[in-house]
């Protein structure tokens, strides 16, 4: 679209805002109609550790978001000469999980905690065997449930208790709501009604009158909406906090806040049932939209939601790319010692496409690539590893394909679960992150490991800030009867799949048997953690 027809859309209030609240970094994107960025602000920011709790300031959410929108105004005023006053709708997003709890007068009794935070582990243990569902560690309620078992004295001040994006969203425009994804990480939710599943709630608010605690769970957590649903309006106290400088007019409608999760399948056009969506870079996570709830809960499998209300198994793993990096930064050392000091792109593409030529199995090459621990295997701490028989084919080939490969092993392991003992059914996954970046390389040791067709879009968007932009064009735009699957397929992505790479049987079977010493070599791993403190 020409810039002069931009500056049309954006002076009759037809763009569309979002905003993502990351752990490093607040993002924001403004979209026309068709869902294009045409303008973006950011700002960074840090977690501090203020007495062993991760934690943002208040101070710091509110300054980090309006210097945020404030260099969003500033990118739309220099690419297209226009004063952003009027918007079609917006919506916001944050981080999942976590805690914000709240008095009657609306003060913060206790700092954000933080996804980040592992302080609850008794409550997460607990609630986990009560409900019969894995409540990990930093779910909210796992975090309000710990806080009870500490004797903390402000629980009997609690009147509200929501996440980083409901706390936003209710600033913005009083009301007390989430999204039905942001929700799934605050308590489990019952798809069939897209709403706190109401068997648990009873045992929880029984548990509490037991530990005698005055507290019902619907009446202190936010209600629980769905995708394309209107969640409140900018108040004239909302767009004063969003935009001090006055310029920004009141009565925007807001889709429901949505948690990072969420945002991430809509970016990838990823919520379709048999679905689903990989990150690979530091750490690494997937998401898989199922057809119907597992047969029973696994501590390694997180169920989550998408943003219209579809279960999501999600399996996380802490560590994925650091080790690979730290290897590829050596062979770059190695090069400047002999005076050649090599561009670090075609660094890691020559040595990412050179694992292509290993053998299926590494040739027997073992490796882990754990910086710090991993829950899925067992693990609180970790050392990165390089292990090797002495009649293992030693080459470089295999030597960068093992570390390839290591970095989806604790991943293969949750998703085994899921494809081998569940017999979930998974039609493509989306890959992004850092692990893709190198054309056809990440993308087939991923459709080895996960044995499906993975697909990896040319253009990765603007991230989780465009994907609760879409969310928020949604609630606007869509049709009668018209889902979210159908709205992303036929007027955002208009059929686009990106680049695919189907699992090669020689390459599954390899990562196969990769996987069987994989498992067996834990035991080392184990003895390195013991020994190397």
């Amino acid at each position: 679209m020409e810039r002069e027809k931009i500056a049309e859309v954006i002076r009759s209030g037809k763009a569309v805002l979002g905003m993502e609240f990351g752990s490093t970094r607040i993002k924001a994107v403004l979209v026309d109609p068709e869902g294009n960025p045409i303008a973006s602000g950011s700002h960074g920011w840090e977690n501090r550790l203020e007495n062993q709790i991760w934690t943002y300031s208040l101070k710091d959410i509110r300054e980090g978001l309006q210097d945020c929108y404030a260099g969003l105004k500033q990118d739309v005023k220099e690419k297209y000469g226009e004063t952003l006053t009027q918007l079609a709708a917006m919506g916001f997003s944050g981080m999942m999980h976590g805690y914000m709890a709240f008095d009657k007068d609306n003060e913060l009794l206790v700092p954000l905690r933080t996804w980040r935070n592992t302080m609850t582990e008794d409550a997460a243990k607990e609630l986990s065997e009560l409900l019969s569902f894995n409540i990990p560690q930093r779910w909210s309620v796992a975090h309000l449930y710990q806080a009870i078992l500490n004797k903390e004295p402000h629980v009997a001040e609690i009147q509200y208790v929501t996440t980083l994006a409901g706390y936003i969203h209710w600033m913005l425009t009083g009301e007390k709501v989430v999204g039905v994804g942001e929700a799934s990480g605050m308590f489990p939710i019952d798809s069939t009604q897209n709403d706190y599943d109401q068997s648990m709630v009873d045992k929880f608010d029984a548990l509490l009158q037991e530990q005698g605690v005055a507290l019902k769970l619907r009446e202190i957590f936010p209600e629980v909406l769905v995708a394309g649903e209107q969640a409140g309006i900018l108040t004239e106290t909302g767009a004063a906090w969003l935009d001090p400088s006055g310029d920004l007019e009141a009565g925007i409608p807001l889709c429901p806040p949505e948690g990072d999760a969420g945002t991430g399948m809509t970016a990838t056009n990823s919520v379709a049932v048999r679905t689903g969506n990989v990150s690979a870079g530091t750490s690494v996570f997937a998401m898989v939209v199922l057809e119907q709830a597992l047969s029973k809960y696994y501590e390694e499998i997180d169920m989550v939601t998408t943003p219209d209300g579809k279960p999501v198994a999600m399996v996380h793993c802490n560590n994925c790319t650091s080790d690979l990096n730290a290897w590829v930064g050596l062979f770059g050392e190695a090069m400047e010692a002999f005076g050649v000091k090599p561009d670090m792109d075609t660094l890691y593409g020559t040595l990412y496409r050179k694992a292509l030529e290993g053998d299926a199995d590494c040739g027997g090459l073992l490796a882990y690539n754990y910086f710090s621990g991993e829950s899925i295997t067992g693990f609180e701490e970790g050392r990165p590893l390089f292990v090797r028989r002495p009649d293992s084919k030693f080459s470089l080939a295999n030597f960068m394909r093992v570390h390839l490969m290591t970095s989806l092993g604790a991943l293969k392991v949750g998703m085994d679960i899921l494809v081998k003992e569940e017999q979930v059914q998974i039609d493509k996954m989306l890959g992004h992150g850092g692990l893709f970046l190198t054309k056809g390389v990440g993308q087939r040791i991923m459709a080895a490991a996960m044995q499906t067709p993975v697909f990896v879009m040319e253009t990765a968007g603007e991230g989780g800030a465009w994907g609760i932009a879409i969310l928020a064009s949604y609630m606007q735009q869509k049709a009668e009867g018209e889902t979210l699957p159908e709205y992303l397929n036929a007027k955002v992505f208009h059929g686009e799949e990106g680049s695919v790479i189907q699992p090669d049987a020689a390459d599954v079977e390899g990562f196969e048997q990769f996987m069987t010493d994989y498992k067996k070599g834990l035991a080392i791993e184990r003895a390195a953690v013991e020994q190397l403190r």
